[in-house]
């Protein structure tokens, strides 16, 4: 029986209820993380919260607990759920209210944390990588601000993975005419291009992925050249490796973009070698020396 935390309650998943008159529910007014965990061991869970804390005061969210509590409460609720292998949703809303669009500080937030088995991805997507849909269009930020977050508000990134669904694609990126190539609906994107990494810089269109942290961290290790700039349609066509990151994918190879092929068609050698220091990483954090 999954257990969920709602609210300082913990209540089985069959039970567990949030108002209809919550801003999160009501307007998607409100910020999530998701974490992995292996084995008890929850992967970077300090760098999420810094990044919820982080973006909290932005949008007026005041949660009433410090970082370790919250950290406490999450890892509370990996404990009384039985999954060796399991993702773990963290919700924070603006709470319940009555009025309109107006934001009312005296009301005190939503906090959610629900933890469902992982399933990773099959061997052969690693294998062989994967099909991406470029959608050419203005990439959604949310005004005044100057950063990306993990809003709740996901209908532009629901929409257009519907429609790379549709098409026989497993993610859809977004080739804003400005900013050039932007994000996937829930990944960073990463080019190789004559052995020099590259990726679009952290913006009002680009989160700061935590698995992009940990690919810029090896690269660094690894002394492996990298750039955080522009990349434009024709740089990912032409790129000799592509690949997607994400918490729950970690490190996909891409091998085709719509009809074009990438590199030789098959999985990079640097993608590979992100995937297994990606990996040891995970092992060495469920393994402490």
């Amino acid at each position: 029986m999954d257990i969920v935390y709602i609210n300082g309650l913990f209540t089985p998943l069959s039970n567990a209820q949030v108002s209809i008159q919550d801003r999160g529910f009501c307007y998607g007014d409100g910020l999530f993380e998701t974490l992995r965990a292996s084995k008890g061991k929850i992967f970077r869970l300090e760098q999420h919260i810094d990044r919820l804390f982080k973006s909290l005061p932005q949008i007026f969210i005041d949660l009433p607990m410090t970082r370790f509590e919250l950290m406490t409460v999450i890892q509370d609720t990996l404990a009384r759920n039985s999954h060796k292998e399991a993702v773990i949703r963290l919700t924070v809303t603006r709470g319940d209210t009555q009025s309109n669009i107006q934001i009312d500080t005296d009301i005190p937030p939503t906090l959610v944390v629900n933890i469902r088995a992982f399933i990773p991805l099959s061997k052969a997507v690693y294998k062989k990588g994967i099909k991406i849909m470029i959608f050419q269009e203005r990439a959604c930020s949310t005004s005044v601000l100057k950063s990306r977050l993990k809003s709740c508000n996901y209908l532009s990134n629901i929409l257009i993975r519907k429609l790379s669904d549709e098409n026989d694609f497993m993610e859809g990126v977004v080739v804003d005419p400005d900013f050039g190539v932007t994000e996937g609906t829930t990944s960073n994107v990463f080019i190789v291009r004559q052995g020099i990494l590259k990726t679009p810089p952290v913006s009002p269109y680009v989160l700061e992925g935590i698995t992009r942290q940990v690919v810029l961290e090896i690269a660094r290790e690894y002394k492996i050249s990298f750039i955080e700039e522009r990349i434009s349609l024709e740089d990912l066509l032409k790129a000799d490796e592509v690949f997607i990151t994400n918490t729950g994918i970690e490190i996909v190879p891409v091998t085709q973009i719509d009809t074009q092929p990438i590199g030789n068609k098959k999985p990079g050698i640097l993608t590979g070698f992100f995937h297994d220091e990606y990996l040891k990483c995970v092992e060495a954090e469920k393994n402490p020396c």
